[in-house]
């Protein structure tokens, strides 16, 4: 018999659930069966709590959306250069992919392209967040002559957005090989490098007018 729980506590509890049992059983395979089994509840009392399925996505994806905004602000509160936010960005959104690893199976999921446009449009518009918050430190950098001026932020946000993608798939493909988030700024610094190549050579230049 299922202990009884407080509603909310039962609903971060399937929650949770789902985001586990998607990075084990990926998120196309993942039923409300399996969640139920999870949880010790019956399917009927999973939809007590979530009506449908795509509500249990919903919510899932409103906590991977809390966690990314939470990560963000520590980091964007904790101030210092723009390059020490850009650093810090990054590697909150990678130590939360690396502590919630199903968050790339989402991404690349068919719930998640195909079945679920609510979910979509949700994960987009937090990428969307994401990548703005991305573009006004390296913006911001640009204004303090610590990155060259002849590239657009947006463009430059992508390329730092395309990083962590594909070195999110590759820690996934590689059974999680490696520790991401070190990885990542690894990775990231070189990128950091690329941008300020000839911001260097500028305020050289501007030190010997």
């Amino acid at each position: 018999m299922a202990v009884r729980k407080p509603a909310p506590e039962r609903k971060a509890e399937i929650v949770e659930a789902t985001l586990r049992l998607a990075d084990e059983l990926g998120p196309d395979r993942l039923s409300t069966e399996a969640i139920a089994r999870e949880v010790g509840l019956t399917q009927p009392g999973i939809f007590r709590h979530f009506p449908t399925k795509q509500a249990i996505w919903e919510a899932v994806a409103a906590k991977i959306t809390d966690k990314m905004a939470a990560g963000w602000r520590t980091v964007l509160d904790r101030g210092g250069t723009p390059i020490d936010r850009l650093r810090g960005l990054i590697g909150a959104q990678l130590w939360l992919i690396q502590s919630t690893p199903a968050i790339p199976a989402i991404l690349f999921s068919r719930e998640l392209h195909a079945e679920n446009d609510i979910l979509r449009k949700s994960v987009l518009g937090v990428m969307n967040r994401f990548h703005a918050a991305i573009a006004r430190e390296i913006a911001e950098a640009q204004n303090q002559r610590m990155f060259r001026l002849d590239f657009d932020p947006d463009d430059a946000a992508y390329l730092v957005l395309g990083l962590i993608q594909g070195l999110a798939v590759r820690w996934s493909l590689s059974g999680r090989s490696f520790r991401l988030a070190d990885e990542g700024i690894r990775l990231l610094d070189v990128q950091i490098g690329l941008f300020t190549t000839h911001s260097a050579e500028v305020m050289e230049g501007d030190r010997r007018v």
